[in-house]
């Protein structure tokens, strides 16, 4: 069975919104995007890298997918990360979306959680999870997150959609690896506790 990894940048109080750019997502009038890059160092490229390059598949958001679409698949191709990301299947929860454009895009049906179920079953790999805030929140509620890697940011935002926002029912999550960066970033690596 395959594992389900959530990879995101989240800031010390939670925040995941908006992380590379002013205009990503300014919904609720957020006016602080683009936090994230004045402490991307080497550490942080090379486990984003890592993390994309060894993916089986990805799965994303309409917001997140749509971002990407219009990036990766003209970036360097030299780059093994944005080789990777653009040859592995892509699975896309939405509501409004009808057709995806990047190659190995699938669209998912009417029940997203089910197929993600069937698609973590059948696999073999982990499938990553970038970005793809109020997907998250559906699979967290569904329990079906099997890890979180969170890059942590040194830093206070105030406001924000969150990576945990309220009402969502409790879990248990077990540290296995943290490291810190030059920068000060985090990298946390926790798990579902194994049952039984």
């Amino acid at each position: 069975m395959g594992q389900l990894v959530v990879v995101n940048f989240v800031s010390l109080d939670g925040v995941m919104q908006s992380v590379l750019s002013a205009d990503e997502d300014r919904d609720g009038g957020f006016d602080r995007g683009g936090w994230v890059l004045p402490y991307v160092d080497e550490v942080v490229e090379r486990f984003m890298s890592e993390a994309t390059a060894g993916a089986g598949a990805l799965l994303l958001g309409r917001r997140t997918y749509e971002i990407f679409a219009a990036t990766w698949p003209y970036a360097d191709m030299d780059d093994p990360a944005v080789a990777a990301m653009n040859a592995m299947p892509k699975y896309v929860a939405s509501r409004t979306l009808k057709e995806l454009g990047w190659a190995n895009s699938t669209l998912l049906g009417a029940d997203p959680m089910e197929e993600i179920s069937r698609i973590k079953a059948a696999s073999g790999s982990e499938t990553v999870v970038l970005g793809s805030g109020e997907l998250l929140g559906s699979l967290i509620e569904y329990d079906l997150v099997d890890e979180y890697r969170l890059l942590v940011f040194p830093l206070l935002l105030g406001s924000g959609k969150r990576l945990f926002a309220d009402g969502r029912s409790p879990r248990r999550l077990t540290l296995t690896a943290t490291r810190p960066t030059p920068s000060g970033v985090l990298i946390n690596t926790y798990r579902r506790p194994a049952e039984g």
